[in-house]
């Protein structure tokens, strides 16, 4: 197992990474000895790990509630989090009571937002199960739900108390939620660390293939390089913007085809292709980095093509991205591979050219 922290003061937490490291009681007890603990997780991942969970808990000497959800991006919602804090207060949770948030990153921002607004806040932690999340979303304390409108418009910032990352979990993942989660990675390297992108390209077949040391090192450097990130801009005031790269193109490709028919990595892949192309196409982004960009999501199975919406439909749905400031866009783009920066200055033209010719793909295809 390897460790590290994000360094936000009093609300300092640990990442533990490594396998087989859900059963050890030793990373839960700080924070549940003699508390009552309310596990969220989905029916996917519930036969697979919450009895190991249950056992862990019963080694640190607390009691749990077990909260189970329906799979997938439709269930963040507002009925499902009325069900979390129902079931949490028909169960006699109180303020010392603890939320495990157990699965992906649907679970993980449910389960984090219950925890923000239960009884005005509550602990909880992150015991992330797929790659998308180990890498990204359990990190960071971002939660929320789902609104018509746009992703994740609804939510808080409340940092965890530890996040468990047991890369033993991905040996169960679909080989289509692994290619997603690489999305994550291969991003984290495009804005902040050219070298680890060099590394997923002599790496890629390992990672896609379950390497265990290679998914190990993927997961670590990726959870670095946003603590580095989240400890410098806590709430998105400015640097934190930038790991929402392809993200303003890729919510408006899960809103406008609905959520759940694209998997958040595959959508933030082709938005990362259009934000690729359109940081070339204003001459800030040179055209061999460009091919190489493409030619890795490529090799990893991810879309390089949108579906086919139109650049009024995209805009539209982009100008309520939480990026957008008084009604202007504002892209996250490519200075070079390892480098980004935040503009909302680009052309209109330019931004409708890249989408047209970057969204050829039926919804149906993915």
């Amino acid at each position: 197992m390897q460790s590290l922290r994000v360094a936000l003061g009093e609300r300092t937490y640990p990442i533990h990474v490594g396998a087989g490291i859900l059963g050890d009681s030793a990373l839960f007890a700080p924070y549940l000895h003699g508390r009552r603990a309310a596990i969220v997780t989905n029916a996917v991942v519930a036969p697979l790990y919450l009895q190991r969970l249950r056992t862990t808990l019963a080694a640190c000497g607390a009691s749990a509630i077990e909260i189970t959800l329906e799979d997938g991006e439709q269930a963040k919602r507002w009925d499902t989090l009325d069900a979390i804090t129902r079931a949490m207060l028909e169960a006699g949770c109180d303020r010392r009571s603890v939320v495990i948030a157990l699965g992906g990153g649907v679970v993980g921002d449910l389960a984090g937002f219950a925890a923000a607004i239960y009884q005005r806040g509550i602990a909880y932690i992150q015991v992330p199960t797929t790659l998308l999340a180990q890498v990204d979303s359990s990190v960071g304390g971002k939660t929320g739900i789902n609104h018509a409108l746009g992703k994740n418009m609804i939510g808080a910032f409340h940092q965890p108390l530890a996040v468990i990352a047991d890369v033993g979990t991905l040996r169960s993942l679909p080989a289509r939620e692994l290619r997603a989660g690489l999305a994550e990675v291969i991003k984290h390297a495009l804005v902040l660390d050219a070298t680890f992108f060099d590394w997923i390209e002599a790496h890629l077949e390992g990672l896609l293939g379950g390497d265990a040391q290679a998914l190990t090192h993927a997961v670590l450097r990726s959870c670095e390089l946003k603590a580095q990130v989240v400890a410098a801009d806590e709430r998105e005031a400015g640097l934190r913007a930038i790991l929402n790269f392809g993200h303003t193109f890729g919510h408006a490709i899960e809103a406008g085809v609905g959520y759940g028919n694209w998997l958040h990595g595959e959508a933030v892949a082709a938005g990362m292709v259009m934000a690729t192309e359109l940081s070339a196409r204003t001459g800030v982004l040179k055209a061999p980095a460009v091919a190489r960009v493409r030619a890795l999501l490529v090799r990893a199975g991810l879309p390089i093509e949108g579906p086919v919406l139109s650049p009024e439909r995209y805009l539209g749905l982009m100008r309520v991205d939480k990026k957008a400031a008084a009604g202007r866009i504002r892209f996250v783009i490519l200075e070079a591979i390892g480098r980004a920066a935040l503009r909302d200055d680009l052309d209109p033209a330019a931004v409708r050219a890249v989408i047209a010719d970057c969204s050829r793909v039926s919804a149906a295809a993915q």
